[in-house]
């Protein structure tokens, strides 16, 4: 009897492909493969990666490297954005023997019939204008929470960005099948799911093949918040002018959805908003900001911003900087600016030097450290729900309340993925929340 073959995954950069790495993990599974950690020895290593930043290709390499470390006649196949955008230079790596784009990843066990290396990667993409066709996916089984995708691809034309490039254009899951993964998820026990996309406020568009929008995000939000069984639901990143009032107003009130958004705001400058082709101004982004406040006072805002954009002087750095001082946000997440092929801002003038880039990243991430412990502090002495992860931590088990505070306490396997009600107490030295419990929650 031949022995089954074992698989192992890596996973570069956000939630989506998180969601997208399980579901081909899945597949392997059902094709007969046995899918093992990926610092254990196996046949085949699948690494799904990502083109947003620079440092994000460099870890391509490494990654690589560590599996045929693991195993020297592993084979190796990468799939995900930049094996879309860059499979050539992906196939040219040594000890890479498959790479698949956009289209193709999710039929990755169809390529796979001869382990024998290669002596250069074989490569199957499609021109992303093929990429028009959904395929639904959610993590399970890695992680206490789990990620379900309702939306691919992106309509927008920022300046910077690839992912378009990458994952071709906006479309959507059917409302009912978004609606029979979230329940299968709840069916596992999971007690938490985080909605994926690449722009998730876009949802709707292209449910069915076509452009118009079917349903609303708004719409999507409110049937969701009746599927039985769920018991925390949270919006991952979303376009601040797709972030409706009404979308607001109906997390205040629901059943399920955490008071939690993350918003990417990318500079304080209309002047460099408007170089970067975003769609809004930071009017709105303090309106959306103030709306949130309003109805969830003890909501976390996180906010994506990028410095160091072509012809962005000190000046405009200044603006971004006192704008975010002074907006009620809770944390930030802050990225150096890299240079992206087939992207306007490749092209545009006033290159801002690598060490003013660096010098501009740290003073936002000390902003964000400040942010986050004044947060942190604002929530101190407040019951919150609190879902702790799976992991031994040095003693300790670490969780998250529904406004994403991270709290620990003394490590007790009878909390995993459990919901408890506590107390928030003390911010110990390391920045995480100490907390009491209140009582067991069902």
């Amino acid at each position: 009897m031949e022995q089954q073959k074992k698989v192992a995954f890596y996973t570069l950069g956000c939630k989506l492909n998180f969601s997208e790495t399980s579901t081909i993990a899945r597949n392997f599974q059902d094709e007969g493969f046995e899918r093992v950690d990926f610092e254990d020895v196996a046949d085949i290593y699948v690494i799904n990666t990502c083109s947003v930043t620079d440092n994000a290709d460099k870890q391509f390499k490494q990654v690589v490297k560590k599996a045929l470390k693991r195993n020297e006649k592993a084979f190796v196949a990468a799939v995900g954005c930049y094996a879309q955008l860059k499979p050539e230079e992906l196939a040219a790596v040594d000890g890479v023997d498959l790479v698949l784009g956009a289209t193709e990843k999710f039929k990755i066990t169809d390529y796979i019939h001869d382990l024998s290396k290669n002596d250069l990667g074989e490569v199957h993409s499609c021109e992303i204008e093929e990429a028009d066709f959904y395929v639904g996916s959610y993590s399970i089984g890695d992680r206490t929470r789990a990620f379900l995708k309702v939306q691919d691809g992106c309509d927008y034309k920022c300046t910077y960005c690839t992912i378009p490039l990458a994952r071709g254009i906006s479309r959507s899951d059917t409302m009912e099948n978004v609606l029979r993964n979230a329940a299968e998820i709840s069916q596992q026990g999971i007690k938490e799911i985080v909605l994926t996309g690449v722009n998730i406020g876009d949802y709707g568009k292209g449910e069915f093949g076509n452009k118009k929008h079917e349903h609303t995000f708004l719409e999507l939000v409110q049937a969701l918040d009746q599927v039985e069984g769920i018991e925390r639901l949270r919006i991952s990143s979303i376009e601040p002018n797709l972030l409706k009032n009404e979308t607001i107003a109906f997390v205040a009130q629901s059943r399920t959805f955490v008071p939690h958004f993350h918003i990417p705001l990318q500079s304080g400058s209309n002047a460099i908003l408007k170089k970067m082709k975003r769609r809004y101004l930071r009017e709105l982004y303090t309106e959306r900001v103030a709306t949130i406040r309003e109805v969830m006072p003890h909501a976390c805002i996180g906010v994506d911003v990028i410095v160091g954009f072509p012809g962005e002087t000190d000046e405009h750095f200044l603006e971004t900087y006192h704008f975010l001082n002074e907006l009620d946000i809770s944390y930030l997440h802050v990225f150096t600016y890299s240079e992206r092929d087939n992207t306007e801002a490749a092209l545009m003038d006033g290159v801002v030097p690598h060490n003013v880039r660096a010098k501009r990243s740290k003073m936002l991430r000390g902003l964000s450290v400040k942010k986050r412990r004044a947060f942190y502090e604002s929530q101190l002495g407040t019951t919150r729900t609190v879902l702790f992860e799976g992991e031994n931590k040095e003693g300790y088990i670490y969780g998250f309340t529904e406004n994403y505070v991270k709290v620990k306490t003394p490590w007790n396997p009878e909390l995993v993925n459990t919901l408890h009600e506590v107390q928030l107490t003390h911010i110990d030295e390391q920045g995480s929340v100490r907390i009491a419990f209140v009582e067991v929650m069902s």
